[in-house]
């Protein structure tokens, strides 16, 4: 048996999850719902939790206008076109950076956990966010990144 390449597993993983969080935030355009309106929420009789006053700034970007799932969509586009390289991103040292893609994926953990459809979208992003970093403490290097490595547009 061989050893686990981490950053192979971490970019299926962030392929799986960034496409997952476009899916959840098309979702989340349709049917708006603050996940976290339980905490400090008001249970009423007839209608369930009414969420708390301390909660209005997150009703107002998630459920009045769906700015969190509009970042989320964009976001997870851009994950998944790093992720696949289109040939744009892969000349850039952007696509070699293990780092930059451990911030984008804690970015996209955050934004997704906030609306109800997206939080299997943030557990599986902060997987693939674990697993790079895991990636980036072994010190590995992915193959294509040697190879574009300092050639400068001939990619």
């Amino acid at each position: 048996m061989g050893n686990l390449i981490w950053h192979e597993y971490a970019r299926l993983v962030s392929i799986t999850a960034s496409v997952y969080a476009v899916w959840s935030a098309f979702f989340g355009l349709f049917y708006r719902k603050f996940f976290w309106d339980f905490v400090g929420g008001t249970l009423r009789d007839p209608g369930g939790i009414e969420p708390s006053p301390n909660a209005a700034v997150f009703i107002t970007l998630i459920v009045k206008v769906p700015v969190i799932q509009m970042l989320s969509m964009a976001l997870g586009m851009f994950m998944i076109a790093m992720e696949f390289p289109i040939p744009p991103l892969k000349k850039l040292a952007i696509h070699r950076s293990l780092v930059v893609r451990i911030v984008l994926l804690l970015f996209q953990t955050f934004l997704t956990i906030l609306y109800y459809q997206g939080t299997n979208a943030a557990i599986w992003s902060l997987i693939a966010a674990v697993s790079y970093g895991r990636a980036e403490m072994l010190k590995e290097k992915m193959a294509v990144a040697k190879e574009n490595k300092g050639r400068g547009g001939r990619a």
